[in-house]
């Protein structure tokens, strides 16, 4: 179920990354390729000394470049406002004037998962909460008052028709929630605190895939963690009156980017749609 991961970061699946050996083997050609050509034309070894010099300098020159963050964004900004601000007017004409969503989305804060790039959601669309492991805390004035305020402006003032809870593979936070240990103790000021809001996801997995690979219940709990937050969301009254009255849907989503895939249940839980791209 877990499929082929690829390398990721702290805290992310373990696995080796086909993209680094495929470059190591067309480095080690490269040069074996030459040495071959050097040792059938040995008169060229002056001219590829040069032009390895050359090469050497060049990628000297470009590592030595250190990154421009402000240019960065503002090249970024640029490229949006001459390819996507200045050809739509309308579009954003009417955005100038309010919001009407139709989504409201809960993904992870993790860069590689970004919900408008995944799900091709143009501004406007969806209102997007994200956090570490798109988790959905319950309902409490106290604790998570911030979550609790965009659930209430999303379902109350913006009347969204949709909450969707979207998970993913290789999901640190995840990982981290199913290695804290059995006595809860913590290595971190805010991180496990936060990822034991679905506690009962990671419970369920160590009970009914206690066999699974490590890897393959962390995938498992990527899934079941999205429930939990569905099951949470009912916690909020705001939320459970809309959902009985049919004007407010709540779906559960995970996307998969080692293999491109994108599942979407209801809230009965039962797996409706797959999506392959």
């Amino acid at each position: 179920m877990a499929g082929k991961f690829r390398k990721c970061l702290t805290l992310c699946c373990p696995c080796n990354h086909p993209t680094e050996d495929m470059a190591k083997n067309t480095y080690e050609d490269a040069i074996a390729g030459l040495k071959k050509l050097l040792s059938e034309k040995g008169h060229l070894e002056g001219v590829a000394a040069a032009k390895i010099k050359q090469i050497t300098a060049e990628l000297g020159a470009t590592g030595g470049e250190a990154f421009d963050p402000v240019e960065r964004m503002k090249t970024g900004f640029l490229r949006f406002k001459t390819e996507k601000f200045v050809k739509n007017p309308t579009l954003y004409g009417e955005l100038a004037k309010g919001q009407s969503p139709k989504f409201m989305v809960f993904a992870c804060s993790d860069s590689r998962v970004c919900p408008s790039h995944i799900l091709d959601f143009q501004p406007g669309e969806a209102f997007v909460v994200r956090n570490i492991a798109n988790m959905v805390p319950p309902y409490d004035k106290i604790k998570h008052s911030g979550v609790g305020a965009a659930i209430e402006y999303a379902v109350l003032h913006l009347k969204v028709e949709n909450i969707v809870v979207i998970g993913h593979s290789c999901c640190g936070g995840i990982k981290g929630l199913m290695s804290i240990p059995d006595d809860g103790t913590t290595a971190s000021d805010f991180i496990e605190q936060w990822v034991k809001i679905c506690m009962p996801a990671k419970s369920k997995v160590k009970s009914e895939a206690s066999k699974l690979s490590f890897a393959e219940q962390c995938t498992n709990c990527e899934k079941e963690a999205v429930n939990v937050s569905l099951g949470n969301l009912f916690t909020y009254p705001f939320v459970r009156e809309a959902v009985l009255k049919n004007i407010l849907a709540l779906k559960g989503a995970h996307y998969n980017f080692v293999n491109g895939t994108f599942e979407v249940w209801s809230i009965d839980f039962n797996l409706s749609t797959s999506l392959s791209v």
